[in-house]
């Protein structure tokens, strides 16, 4: 079974990012799981708990709104368990993404944005709208499932805290679904109080701005769309209180680091990964990193996902006039 082969992946020390800051900078790299992400742990555990539940008949259909990776792994997972599956995914969504989904067996719909279940367009309601207008339909609802943080709690914070030996001072990974930094943060923090759990998302986000003043905000700036992070409403599966800080990051740095750690590293990093190196550059003042830091931040799927939007030539050419 694939879900046998979820979980327990590597973590190797970068030394390319620790030479260059002069810290000590390890990769939690998520895409080893079977379907090259993080997102086929939380995934399981939710397929798992609906069947468990009652929640879904034999031979349903699993529904999720999905930036895509989610929506690779609740499809793969699905027509191994004899399910089918159907994804809503927006606009912005990699071609690349959506053939993927199409190659487990998924049915793809495209919706015009993700922000949320007030929005008529958004991937969130319409989601839902399908399932409770369809006969034996289940919408896993990844942004408000609790089983979006227990699968990290239970996995991948003992994991890293295992690996690691108990030497972590920060861990740092982009907020999405909020599900990754809360179980992580929530596992850590009982282990040591004293870890910096810090998260990252694109410009025009809301997140750092709700961790400051609990509060949404009451004017809200452009979003710029990096795949799989950043949101524009809170998350129920986003638990504030495990979260020290919040890094913001625009999405030309981001394409930029993706493409300076290519050059340097010869490996190929997802968007929110290149999103993160792209933070560690920008804000590496107030990081303040020292020489015995040991640091783990998480890249959570393979760069493989985001060829035409990273690495094409025409999107290195349309980053280098921007420049200009």
């Amino acid at each position: 079974m694939t879900s046998d082969f979820i979980g327990n992946t590597p973590i190797r020390r970068c030394d390319y990012l620790s030479s260059k800051y002069n810290t000590n900078i390890f990769i939690k790299e998520e895409f080893h799981n079977p379907g090259m992400s993080s997102k086929d742990r939380p995934a399981l555990f939710m397929i798992e708990e609906a069947i468990r539940k009652g929640k879904i008949e034999p031979g349903g259909t699993f529904v999720e709104a999905s930036s895509g990776n989610t929506g690779y792994g609740l499809a793969m997972i699905a027509r191994e368990m004899g399910y089918a599956s159907k994804i809503f995914v927006s606009k912005s969504c990699s071609s690349e993404k959506v053939e993927i989904l199409k190659s487990v067996g998924a049915a793809v719909e495209i919706c015009e944005n993700s922000n949320g279940l007030h929005d008529f367009y958004s991937t969130q309601f319409r989601a839902q709208s399908y399932a409770a207008n369809n006969s034996n339909c289940y919408f896993t609802n990844q942004y408000y499932n609790s089983s979006n943080i227990k699968a990290h709690y239970k996995t991948t914070g003992p994991e890293i805290w295992q690996q690691m030996k108990g030497e972590v001072t920060h861990f740092i990974a982009g907020i999405g679904t909020g599900g990754t930094i809360s179980g992580v943060g929530r596992f850590l923090k009982e282990k040591n109080k004293n870890i910096n759990i810090w998260g990252l998302e694109p410009t025009g986000s809301i997140l750092s701005h709700f961790l400051t003043y609990r509060t949404l905000p009451t004017e809200y700036e452009k979003f710029e769309p990096i795949e799989g992070i950043g949101r524009t409403f809170i998350p129920g599966s986003l638990d504030i209180n495990c979260v020290d800080k919040i890094f913001q990051i625009g999405i030309a740095d981001s394409k930029s680091a993706a493409q300076e750690y290519k050059n340097a590293t010869g490996f190929l990093i997802g968007f929110s990964s290149a999103a993160l190196v792209a933070m560690l550059e920008a804000h590496i003042n107030s990081l303040a990193f020292k020489q015995t830091d040991i640091i783990v931040v998480l890249f959570p799927d393979h760069g493989s996902r985001y060829m035409s939007k990273l690495y094409s030539k025409n999107e290195i050419v349309n980053e280098k006039s921007k420049v200009i």
